[in-house]
């Protein structure tokens, strides 16, 4: 059972209990008790993410200024003989599956693991379309004493925000919707054993400001680890990659002001293609893998690798057999399949803590360690920024993710200016003015359009309907905070 209603006035759960949602996280091992992996005898193993994402458009209707708002899945479901639509079945289909795998592998005697990352969002929009066998699947292997070993939850932002340059403060909102959300869905006790975070599009600020604030949020919200692309961070010494890619690595930042903050990582090797996971390639890298030495002892060490758990003819239509097969022989073998909190909990029980992992930090930050006094502030930080770019084309501020032709903030100026205007007016009217309770209903509908319209989805697919659709929802957030909040206007 929930502890939270999951709508309130018709709108997504995603705030109003802000303090509950915080105290609501899991002391000491939750996955190890009952993990049925034997850590001590195995030489390696492998985990695998799946990543799920629709973004809210408005689209329920011709006229795009009167239009509802809908789930993408919905328009591509209504709309199945435009373009790759007709592939929506089977997406409706890929949300759920795991709740099917799973549960018929357990059956067998068989000791599977998946980790579901799922947009605040895409849960929105599934449940809008009437899915509920969706939710009821996915249920039973998160809540379900008999199966919920085998299946980890990793938070995210609620509309698939990506952090390099989604405002601090927005970033954090969109952390604590996820969690809320989540909860009002699958329960506190639920919600409690969501221990790890994965980052929108692997996408990694590295602005020191910004990262500092990024990791400081995720701890803020008992987040234990993050996932990280392997080309997105680095080794403070020497600025290369790391060298032992598949051990845990303690991520840390530091803003312009000296303070630091850090989390445990998780790096996710190889590039973005989904293939990767479909084919569950992890596997067979890990089987090729012996054991690694840390501080002294001999660890398991751990490939992972995450991939869209809907897109690509060979996701939609071959992972479900190969996933099947490969559980069934990984089971008890020296390379077992593994959820990374239990992993983490494992190393916990050798004497390992975040501070025994070797650091790591985002791309290029070296560049300017190497020329800032710490501690000199924001403004001398700037400076260097400044300097460094133009000595340098390659330098730049823009963060790191699964991909690196693409950057999340230039080209995307069209969207980008009506979102900031949102962002500082929600700032402005909401944030920044005490007596407004998060459990209003005012406050809600317009932390709803804040998050929606902050969609990664929305640069992704570049110019065109997308931008048009964001456009459209950055004009009703913006007459709902005129409207609802000019009794705290300036």
């Amino acid at each position: 059972m929930s502890d939270l209603p999951e709508y309130v006035d018709g709108l997504p759960n995603i705030c109003g209990s802000e303090d509950l949602i915080a105290k609501t996280h899991a002391q000491g091992s939750v996955y190890l008790p009952q993990s049925g992996i034997d850590f001590g005898n195995i030489q390696s193993a492998f985990a695998i993410a799946l990543h799920m994402q629709q973004p809210l458009i408005p689209a329920g209707g011709e006229d795009l200024h009167t239009a509802a708002i809908i789930s993408n899945l919905k328009y591509m479901m209504d709309n199945q003989h435009i373009g790759d639509n007709h592939n929506a079945p089977v997406f409706h289909w890929c949300y759920k599956r795991i709740g099917e795998l799973v549960p018929q592998l357990v059956d067998e005697g068989k000791n599977p693991r998946v980790m579901l990352d799922y947009s605040g969002c895409l849960l929105h929009g599934l449940r809008d379309m009437g899915l509920d066998d969706v939710f009821d699947a996915l249920k039973r292997v998160t809540i379900d004493p008999h199966y919920r070993r085998c299946v980890e939850w990793l938070g995210n932002t609620w509309s698939h925000a990506v952090a390099p340059s989604t405002p601090a403060q927005d970033y954090r909102l969109h952390v604590q919707a996820w969690r809320h959300h989540f909860a009002a869905i699958f329960g506190l006790e639920a919600l409690s054993r969501v221990k790890g975070f994965s980052p929108a599009e692997m996408a990694l600020p590295n602005h020191p400001d910004v990262f500092y604030e990024f990791v400081k949020t995720l701890k803020e919200n008992n987040y234990q680890w993050v996932l990280v692309q392997e080309h997105s961070v680095e080794q403070p010494e020497e600025g290369g990659h790391s060298r032992q890619p598949h051990i845990p690595h303690r991520l840390v930042a530091t803003n312009s002001k000296g303070e630091s903050a850090s989390i445990i990582a998780i790096i996710k090797t190889q590039g973005s293609d989904t293939k990767l996971v479909a084919q569950m390639q992890p596997y067979y890298e890990a089987q090729g893998l012996g054991r690694q030495e840390l501080k002294g002892q001999a660890i398991p060490p751990l490939v992972t690798q995450i991939g869209d758990g809907e897109n690509g003819g060979v996701m939609m239509n071959e992972f479900p057999g190969k996933f099947m097969e490969v559980m069934r022989e990984a089971t008890g073998s020296p390379t077992p399949a593994v959820n990374v909190s239990e992993y983490l909990e494992y190393l916990e029980t050798l004497g390992f803590k975040e501070a025994d992992f070797p650091a790591l930090q985002p791309v290029q930050q070296k560049k300017i360690w190497d020329n800032f006094e710490a501690g000199a502030g924001p403004e001398k930080l700037e400076k260097l920024i400044e300097e460094l770019q133009h000595n340098d084309p390659q330098f730049n501020m823009e963060g790191g993710s699964w991909t690196n032709n693409i950057s999340w903030v230039q080209g995307y100026e069209n969207v980008l200016g009506p979102m900031e205007r949102v962002s500082a007016l929600f700032s402005e009217r909401v944030l920044g003015r005490a007596g407004i309770a998060t459990s209003e209903y005012r406050y809600r509908n317009a932390l709803y359009y804040l998050l929606m319209i902050q969609t990664s989805c929305y640069r992704y697919w570049g110019q065109g309907i997308w931008t048009d659709y964001a456009r459209e929802l950055c004009q009703r957030a913006e007459a709902i905070l005129e409207h609802d909040f000019k009794d705290v206007a300036a």
